[in-house]
């Protein structure tokens, strides 16, 4: 019921309790890489606080969680593709953090515990992850049992564990999957849902051991998000709550998954949201989002970005393509759009665009699409490519000077961004990010119309890349398109933080691009 004088500070947010007066935290460095975890007890002087780990290697960032069980305090330290857990019983508050298995370039583990073994997940000598357990004893790997092996069809991301069951989220065919294991019967099942495409995952505020309730967060591209508990013994879902949207209903629209032959024949997932009754006479003006960077899948819910609606009422198809570099399709999917094979990913959205144009789903001339981050450099790479299939790109906060941000040591990311996009200082990645990086290849040509968004306290793309890339483009390209540029200045990499203030820049963006088409006056 009242303050407490304990003020902690350069906090990065990741803390946790061990008991009723002990919690440990991380603090963030210069470049706000959280590095340091520190012990905590209520009513000493922080200054006080104890420094019980360190991580020195700049490519690692620090993390803490509990187990299911809440029987253990595990302290991650995690890079793009390496993973170190160091882990307490929290019944020894004040005790020696140990470490869980030493860190091997490559291999990612997560770890939780039921009764009397830690299990893991864990992408050693399993590309698509397997699970696998060991004593509380012995956590070196090489006493690690395979529990559920590896799978070429399913991408494992997750594992929850409850007293009875165990909780296995999955990725098969572009779409998430929730399996549960019942430990005194042995036996698997999974839980159904009716959208032809959706996302769901667990989560929300009840979160216990001891239960046959699993909570699930489910939408589709017509359906708002939806709570439901999932009763694991039963096997019945129970709807909860559905979140209002004003004037939506789910009859008018249709969402579909659809897979697209790319240039080397690879079959890409591409989600469709459409009004019903939308005819495909290569009328109807398209919008085509995309990232494909960083192992990140997009998942085909109800929109995040909910005005896209107000575009869909407009008669627009809405289409989300899912190209290689996410994980969509398991982890080779990601492995196939990054590094010497980053283009895959260009070219992947390419075939997209193309799709809707050659299926009619959408005019010529009458496609917008936008991205953000590294989306943005999806953006600036295939306008580079294939300026003529797009007759508007929006792209938000991009990261397009790729080449030279990432010969400068000195940025936050740099150094962390070498395991995604490769090293410069070697001339393969030099010579393959210069011929893709989408403001080395600006070229005398006739650009689509663009809108460009910055932040000016951006810590992941500085602003100077965009305007850069916008000085580039309006020097060299011919034409009479407009190039709109809009630094915004009391921001940073995710726009605007007030609930009106992100509204009007997306109504900002759809206006652009009513303009452009001629939709409005």
């Amino acid at each position: 019921g009242r303050v407490l004088k304990d003020t902690l500070k350069d906090a990065s947010g990741s803390f946790a309790w061990v008991d009723d007066t002990t919690f440990y935290y991380v603090v963030a460095d210069e470049n706000l890489r959280p590095y340091r975890v520190f012990r905590h007890i209520l009513g000493e002087n922080p200054k006080k606080d104890r420094l019980v780990y360190e991580e020195k290697d700049k490519k690692q960032f620090l993390g803490l969680s509990h187990s299911s069980s809440e029987q253990y305090l595990f302290v991650y330290s995690a890079g793009k593709v390496t993973t170190e857990v160091w882990y307490l019983p929290v019944s020894d508050p004040l005790g020696k953090l140990e470490c869980f298995e030493p860190r091997k370039e490559g291999i990612e583990y997560f770890v939780d515990h039921r009764a009397g073994d830690f299990w893991i997940l864990t992408n050693w000598k399993a590309p698509n992850f397997q699970i696998m357990k060991t004593s509380l004893t012995e956590t070196a790997r090489r006493h690690w049992k395979p529990f559920v092996k590896n799978s070429k069809a399913s991408l494992r991301t997750n594992i929850l564990l409850f007293r009875d069951y165990m909780v296995v989220t999955e990725t098969t065919a572009g779409l998430p999957q929730i399996s549960v294991y019942e430990f005194a019967k042995k036996k698997w099942h999974s839980v159904k849902f009716k959208d032809p495409v959706y996302s769901v995952a667990p989560g929300g505020s009840v979160r216990e051991f001891d239960t046959n309730v699993l909570r699930l967060h489910y939408s589709s591209p017509v359906q708002p998000d939806t709570v439901y508990d999932y009763d694991m013994s039963k096997r019945r879902l129970k709807q909860l709550k559905v979140q209002p949207v004003k004037g939506h209903s789910p009859s008018k629209y249709r969402c579909e998954r659809v897979f697209v032959k790319g240039h080397d024949g690879t079959k890409v997932p591409l989600t469709l949201l459409y009004r019903k009754g939308t005819k495909r006479n290569g009328k109807a003006p398209g919008y085509l989002y995309g990232y494909g960077s960083y192992g990140a899948s997009m998942p085909a819910g109800f929109p995040a970005r909910r005005d896209v609606y107000r575009l869909v009422d407009r008669g627009f198809v809405y289409a989300l393509a899912h190209p290689r570099g996410g994980e969509e399709m398991g982890r080779q999917w990601y492995l196939n759009g990054k590094f010497l094979k980053k283009k895959n990913t260009f070219k992947d959205f390419i075939a997209c665009a193309e799709y809707l144009i050659d299926e009619k789903w959408v005019r010529p001339g009458q496609l917008a699409t936008c991205g953000g981050s590294a989306g943005g450099m999806l953006m600036g790479a295939v306008m580079n490519m294939r300026p003529d299939l797009f007759g508007a790109v929006i792209a938000h906060v991009p990261f397009v000077d790729v080449l030279n941000t990432m010969l400068d040591k000195d940025l936050p990311l740099t150094q962390l961004e070498y395991k995604e996009w490769g090293n410069p200082a070697e001339a393969k990645f030099y010579k393959y990010i210069k011929s893709y990086s989408p403001y080395d290849n600006v070229a005398r040509k006739t650009y689509p119309p663009l809108m460009v968004t910055c932040g000016l306290n951006d810590p992941r793309v500085t602003y100077w890349e965009p305007a850069k890339w916008v000085a580039k483009l309006r020097e060299l390209k011919k034409g009479d398109h407009p190039i709109v540029f809009k630094t915004n200045m009391g921001a940073g990499h995710f726009g605007q933080s007030g609930r009106f203030q992100h509204l009007e820049e997306q109504a900002e963006e759809f206006a652009f691009i009513l303009k452009t088409f001629g939709l409005v006056g």
